[in-house]
């Protein structure tokens, strides 16, 4: 992630990218309107706990404060007869006790907050392995892009996100999302142009990759398209995985991460 767009849309929401430990935080600037909730979230395949936020929208305009909801309900089903009920351990945020992400299972995230209940649903994808991270040069540009290279298993559908950490700083402008459609059962090498200009010789960058299942994965799409790089479209909010007219997404997705030495 993709949580920046046009004035032609009438809501504020923010899409902040949570990823366990991590967080990239996109806002999407819109046109005044009422109000919403945001819920934002995640379950992954490494050790929890996982955490939810809940915060609530604000108006185009703003100082850039989204207000976070305390006193919900949250709730997450793993399918196989477990349900956590997670603390709130800071105002709108709410921690996992017990749970733990493994591929191939569904997970329901329910929400009562505001007086209204909201749900959602991800089902885990079986983790994809990450070779390794090499390099591309841009002698015009003057820039170093990261390139992952990985296994698209075949014949079936994948949906990845990548994430880029700068000596330890999470990059926070840009999504990078990827579905092997034309790929698939290829060995993938695809340059991560979108951040990687920021690179310099001697820098520790660490490369996540993230295997989605496919709500999750237009998602994210979506917000990039809408943070403009799709300019021949008409901007919208992303189609969130949640109910009721709440923005976000839940998510429930594998890791695979590399660290290395820009050369």
């Amino acid at each position: 992630m993709t949580s920046n767009t046009s004035i032609a849309l009438l809501a504020t929401v923010t899409a902040a990218i949570l990823f366990y430990s991590c967080q990239k935080t996109v806002t999407l600037d819109l046109n005044n309107a009422p109000a919403q909730i945001v819920i934002q979230g995640e379950v992954t395949n490494t050790p929890g706990p996982y955490t939810i936020t809940i915060n609530q929208s604000s108006a185009f305009y703003a100082d850039n404060t989204f207000p976070p909801i305390s006193g919900a309900a949250v709730k997450i089903s793993d399918g196989q007869g477990l349900t956590d009920s997670l603390t709130e351990t800071s105002p709108g945020v709410y921690s996992t006790h017990t749970l733990q992400g493994t591929p191939g299972n569904t997970y329901t995230l329910s929400v009562f907050a505001q007086n209204k209940q909201y749900t959602a649903a991800s089902t885990m994808p079986a983790p994809v392995p990450l070779d390794s991270i090499t390099w591309q040069n841009s002698g015009f540009e003057k820039a170093i892009y990261a390139i992952p290279n990985f296994q698209d298993p075949p014949g079936v559908k994948n949906y990845y996100q990548f994430m880029e950490y700068i000596n330890g700083h999470q990059l926070t402008t840009d999504i990078f999302v990827f579905d092997d459609r034309l790929s698939d059962g290829r060995y993938i090498t695809r340059a991560l142009r979108n951040d990687s200009s920021r690179l310099v010789v001697g820098d520790q960058l660490e490369v996540k990759m993230y295997t989605t299942d496919e709500n999750v994965y237009n998602y994210f799409n979506q917000l990039d398209q809408s943070l403009g790089f799709n300019t021949s479209a008409s901007p919208a909010n992303p189609a969130t995985n949640i109910s009721n007219g709440a923005y976000g997404y839940f998510s429930a997705h594998t890791v695979q991460s590399k660290t290395v030495t820009v050369p």
